[in-house]
């Protein structure tokens, strides 16, 4: 069964109309700072959103990491 992503869905980013390569919850995005749409569920990424996603929740990520580590 194909998802949207496979079908060529295009980013939630507002002003971008690239071909969407990730789906992620609309709220950890709107959390991280990015504009998409406020009704949605899932926010569609294409490669470039994605990697600044990436880069503005890596130490939010970190944090959670060390958590179920046990450090």
């Amino acid at each position: 069964m194909l998802g949207r992503v496979a079908k060529g869905v295009k980013c939630n980013v507002s002003g971008c109309g690239k071909e969407a390569k990730r789906s992620l919850s609309a709220d950890k995005v709107r959390l991280a700072g990015l504009s998409v749409g406020s009704g949605e569920k899932r926010a569609y990424l294409c490669e470039s959103h994605y990697k600044e996603f990436k880069k503005r929740t890596k130490k939010d990520r970190k944090i959670e990491q060390w958590r179920y580590k046990g450090v």
